[in-house]
């Protein structure tokens, strides 16, 4: 996914000078490729079946990797609009799909096993990024997508054998219940408020809090993640953008791992507002200090930080065991996603600075909804199945146990 979404980023100024694609063309394709991102995201939420689907993963693979082969067969801006919107929607699906299987898989061991999974985002982007910078000087456009093909062929063919998430065990009890009630399993004074053991709360108020930053991250997050080379090759031309992309991609890998281990100590809610306000540091950096040792700084934090936002943001969603809550977020995400440029527009008739500043802004606001995320914020729990009305049972019967948790 990281080669597959990503790579276009590198790609663009090449695209620009041996394509003819112009600046306008250039943005519209990047659009095709958030609203299929939008698309794969609202799929994962109307067919949850699809989420644990391995001929739809290994579809998605193939697919994702054709996009790209195919980018350098054609001049025709429609086409690659339909294929950047291909690209989109099968990344948005083969990142549900994983996390999901992730999540299911993973639970009950150490978290920084999927943290290090989530840095594979980033080594995709690493990768392609520095596949590019070498070809740049000796080749052209085409080159650039069929390398990147190959490269994510490679990929694919080491995630072939994914297994998703195994479909849930259903009961009359889960069905009935349409909003997910749950009971403190035990009181939390490390982390702030909480409610007394036995109390049955919803957790619609908290995911709300976790939908809105995480949607906002998606508008702020994209602002830079598009025009965040731009803006560093306007203030220092030559390679140091296309380095400072590279930088991005290895900052990401071990960034997931890293925010894993220091739940061990603190919150998510309080790790996803430190790291929210990390990020909008590193990305007003470029607009408010020039040069290269603000520009590498920025990169790292920017790297730093948003492949760990989804990671602290989506566990959360599933900590708090919301219906669909990866499929929900990231759709939030996409949303967010297509956005931010749309938002940012017309500032980048002055250069990137205001727009790069505008996104900073949009983390902190999505920073502020993160710390109302923490405000009584249920840090263990269990859920509660509600008992399916059933007649008074004898007394040589067993009651059914209302109160059993998962």
């Amino acid at each position: 996914m990281g080669v597959g979404r990503f790579v276009y980023t590198p790609i663009l100024p090449l695209m620009h000078a041996g394509a003819g694609l112009s600046a306008g063309a250039g943005a519209n394709l990047a659009t095709a490729n958030y609203i299929g991102y939008l698309v794969g995201a609202i799929a994962g939420i109307l067919a949850p079946a699809l989420v644990r689907s391995r001929a739809l993963l290994r579809a998605s693979l193939v697919v994702l990797t054709g996009t790209l082969a195919a980018m350098p067969a054609t001049h025709d801006t429609a086409v690659w609009f339909a294929l950047r919107l291909l690209a989109g929607v099968t990344s948005a699906l083969i990142f549900v799909i994983a996390v999901s299987s992730l999540l299911s898989h993973l639970r009950g061991h150490p978290a920084h096993l999927p943290g290090w999974a989530f840095g594979g985002v980033g080594a995709g982007i690493a990768l392609s990024g520095l596949l590019v910078l070498v070809l740049r000087p000796v080749a052209d456009w085409r080159a650039a997508w069929w390398a990147s093909a190959a490269l994510a062929a490679v990929l694919a063919v080491a995630a072939w054998n994914l297994r998703p998430e195994a479909p849930r065990a259903t009961t009359p009890a889960t069905t009935a219940t349409t909003a997910t009630t749950v009971t403190t399993a035990t009181a939390d004074s490390g982390h702030g408020s909480h409610t007394g053991a036995g109390a049955r709360i919803r957790t619609h108020r908290w995911f709300t809090a976790l939908f809105a930053s995480y949607t906002l991250e998606g508008i702020g997050y994209i602002i830079a993640g598009t025009f965040l080379v731009a803006a560093i090759e306007q203030s220092s031309p030559g390679p140091l953008g296309g380095g400072a992309w590279v930088l991005v991609g290895l900052a990401a890998v071990p960034s997931s791992a890293l925010w894993a281990r220091l739940g061990r100590r603190w919150s998510r809610p309080d790790l996803l507002l430190a790291a929210l306000v990390v990020q909008a540091v590193g990305i007003a950096l470029p607009a408010l200090i020039g040069g290269a040792p603000a520009a590498l700084l920025s990169a790292a934090l920017f790297g730093a930080t948003f492949i760990g936002v989804s990671t602290l943001a989506l566990s959360t969603g599933a900590h708090l065991e919301f219906p669909r809550s990866v499929a929900l977020l990231t759709a939030g995400y996409s949303v967010g996603q297509i956005l931010g440029p749309l938002v940012v527009a017309p500032l980048l008739h002055h250069g990137y600075q205001q727009a790069l500043i505008l996104a900073a802004a949009v983390v902190l606001v999505a920073a502020a909804a993160a710390a109302v995320l923490r405000v009584g914020f249920p840090h263990h729990m269990v859920v509660v199945r509600p008992a399916v009305p059933v007649r008074q049972p004898a007394p040589a019967e067993s009651a059914p146990d209302a109160g059993s948790h998962r």
